[in-house]
């Protein structure tokens, strides 16, 4: 089983071995509403925890979302640029953002697990 983790900004991190995919939770994207628009990073690109990571734009906002460890991005999912609603449908799986290799395991620690993000959510 795979190890998901939450920020309170609403991203989600997904492992998988040293590297992890990372994308807003369905949360976020029901605050957004439907989504028409996605800037992904570059490959190749390092990140610090926190760090503006991409753009998500829908009907209603623009929004960043927010690199939730330290890393270096080695792939994005490039059928979003074509077919951003995908974040619509699947926001936790197929509408991912982008994948890294971590440098900084340690700062999952901050992160939330799927219980501390639902109970997280509920004070919203």
């Amino acid at each position: 089983m795979m190890t998901v983790y939450f920020t309170k900004d609403h991203e989600w991190i997904r492992l998988e071995g040293d590297q992890a995919l990372v994308g807003i939770t369905d949360y976020a994207q029901s605050q957004l509403g439907d989504v028409v628009y996605v800037e992904l990073p570059e490959v190749g690109k390092t990140f610090a925890k926190g760090d503006d990571a991409a753009v998500v734009e829908s009907v209603k906002a623009a929004s960043d979302v927010y690199a939730p460890v330290s890393g270096v991005v080695v792939a994005v999912n490039a059928a979003l640029e074509k077919s951003p609603a995908m974040i619509n449908d699947a926001p936790e799986s197929d509408g991912w953002f982008w994948k890294l290799t971590l440098t900084e395991p340690g700062e999952l620690d901050g992160l939330l697990d799927e219980a501390a993000y639902k109970a997280f959510i509920d004070t919203l």
